[in-house]
């Protein structure tokens, strides 16, 4: 028997960096996903397919957890593969680890929920990257748009009447997650009072947001995601090439604009109407941004046929 499991990407929305300080974020899953399939097999030792590098220790790790917390013993062979790369900052490695723990749980009989595949996956995540606030990995579980709090404390889903209409350009610039997210944790051990300030403000905008998006007022969300990146400037993590692509898309009319994610890299987006969408689009790719089509708040991690 072979089990086949999906989950999404991410891309945050609001609240980077100052949700590993315990303020709240949100984050919304997109219809790109990351695919497992598991099957029992009779060799000696397990077998791992995996054909982005990055994707395979995250499957290892996960399998000898899972197999430790659940006292299996037979061998097992998994294959992932993907309708993103690792490389654009879409949470790949977030999301193959909720795929391998919910194919596992199929498997092997173990009815995990929604929040044992979130802790058991939260888990990896800290062994392998040592940081992290875990919010990647709620949305590959969960799905939808998520209103989230450092390591699951919180987990609600936002009540958007529909999708946001969303420009995602990537940078060309590969980001070191776990770098930018040290180097801020540096800055805030000498700065202490000035980063507490941002994290608040950022916060505050997280709040903000909420609201507007449950009320659609998608003008308030725009302007409340070019304030956030100017926050995140301050904080030290956006970059000259990605500072370009926001003011361009900007300029061509979207109605806000902001890194996603840890920065340094990887993407922005751009929150645009049906009449601006072509010319924020020409807009980044003119900054050499390379356009990643996506929607967003798809589904959380499912059984495929």
């Amino acid at each position: 028997m072979t089990i086949k499991v999906s989950a999404p990407g991410k891309l945050m929305l609001f609240g980077e960096h100052a949700v590993v300080y315990g303020y709240p974020c949100l984050v919304t899953a997109v219809d790109k996903r990351l695919y497992v399939e598991a099957e029992r097999i009779t060799a000696s030792e397990d077998e791992i397919i995996a054909p982005q590098v990055k994707e395979s220790r995250f499957v290892l790790e996960s399998l000898a957890y899972f197999k430790k917390r659940f006292k299996i013993n037979q061998a097992v062979r998994i294959k992932t593969n993907g309708d993103f790369s690792h490389r654009v900052g879409l949470g790949s490695s977030s999301a193959v680890t909720v795929a391998t723990f919910k194919a596992l749980g199929r498997l092997f009989g173990q009815d995990l929920d929604a929040r044992q595949i979130f802790d058991l996956s939260y888990r990896v995540n800290l062994r392998i990257q040592g940081v992290g606030s875990g919010f990647d990995i709620a949305v590959a579980t969960y799905g939808k748009t998520l209103y989230f709090v450092t390591g699951g404390k919180v987990i609600i889903p936002v009540a958007t009447r529909q999708p946001l209409d969303l420009v995602v350009g990537y940078s060309g610039v590969k980001a070191d997650t776990p770098f930018y997210i040290r180097k801020v944790s540096e800055a805030f051990r000498h700065r202490r009072v000035q980063m507490r300030r941002i994290f608040s403000e950022i916060a505050v905008l997280v709040e903000q947001a909420r609201s507007a998006l449950e009320k659609a007022d998608y003008r308030r969300v725009g302007r409340l995601m070019t304030e956030n990146q100017r926050l995140l400037a301050q904080l030290g993590v956006s970059i000259p090439k990605l500072d370009t692509m926001i003011a361009r898309a900007l300029e061509a009319g979207a109605l806000g604009a902001k890194l996603s994610g840890a920065g340094g890299g990887d993407c922005m987006i751009a929150l645009v109407t049906k009449t601006t969408r072509q010319a924020v689009e020409q807009a980044i790719s003119a900054a050499g941004g390379e356009l990643i089509p996506v929607a967003n708040h798809a589904a959380g991690v499912k059984l495929e046929p």
